[in-house]
């Protein structure tokens, strides 16, 4: 049986694959691996990151917003009672892998939104001390959002990013990008301008992002997770009309209508 995505070449710019790059392979996508940033240490090389865990057995929760930042808590996370929540189920894995119990909750749709609004509605009245760790360019929406709920939050900064140039030839060939945040969107255009193949968003901030950087966006998912997303470009490439109404064919540098003018690049 041919999978849905059989031989489509999809671009994916995450520090690594993961859930994402496992899911478009099953569905016989070709995955083009072509990260756009680094983790590096943070600008004070850890130090607060160090003193927060030292105490983090103080803290009812505990809560990561990506894989990164679950590798530099998990083995302190292993030995104590602090709940554990984490943004996505990768972040999750690494996570509990790492600390070598579950996490107490991830949410559905997987954004860091939906988190507090779970985290929020599992503590119920009574006031939680809750300790995020994320990445130095993280947005403050998470904590912001905790904190108007009236919880003690003490946010810390785990890693910080730096961005890598790769090759145009990198990403020769390529029928599709997917966009998993506002960041992947910056990152891109950072490295190699507003020039892409059809661009897949997650959700709407994120394709708010990349419109607003020049990216031209294709298709938004409606389910905003990485499920969501595959199943976005599965529809996008599958429906015989795409933005202009006109009739696309594969080719191998992007998607064209049928007298060979490209669409959405």
């Amino acid at each position: 049986m041919t999978a849905a995505l059989d031989g489509v070449r999809v671009l994916v710019t995450r520090e690594r694959p993961g859930e994402l790059g496992e899911l478009l392979e099953r569905r016989g996508a070709i995955v083009m691996h072509v990260p756009l940033i680094e983790i590096v240490e943070p600008a004070d090389r850890g130090v607060a990151l160090r003193a927060a865990l030292g105490e983090i057995a103080t803290y009812d929760w505990l809560v990561v917003t990506s894989a990164p930042g679950a590798e530099r808590v998990a083995a302190a996370a292993a030995s104590v009672g602090t709940k554990l929540a984490a943004v996505g189920v990768t972040t999750a894995h690494v996570l509990a892998d790492g600390a070598d119990r579950p996490v107490d909750l991830v949410p559905s749709p997987q954004r860091a939104d939906r988190l507090a609004e779970q985290l929020i509605e599992e503590a119920g009245p009574r006031r939680q001390r809750i300790l995020v760790v994320q990445g130095a360019r993280a947005e403050p929406a998470l904590q912001d959002r905790l904190r108007t709920a009236g919880h003690d939050v003490h946010a810390v900064v785990g890693y910080d990013t730096a961005l890598r140039r790769p090759s145009p030839a990198d990403t020769e060939g390529a029928d599709a990008l997917l966009l998993a945040s506002g960041s992947a969107a910056r990152a891109w255009v950072d490295a190699l301008g507003v020039d892409a193949p059809p661009v897949v968003a997650i959700g709407p901030s994120t394709a708010r992002v990349a419109r607003e950087l020049g990216l031209k966006v294709s298709a938004i998912a409606t389910d905003h997770s990485v499920d969501g997303l595959v199943n976005e470009l599965e529809r996008m490439l599958g429906d015989p009309v795409h933005a202009t109404g006109q009739r696309r064919v594969k080719h191998p540098i992007g998607l064209q209508d049928s007298d060979g003018t490209k669409l959405a690049k």
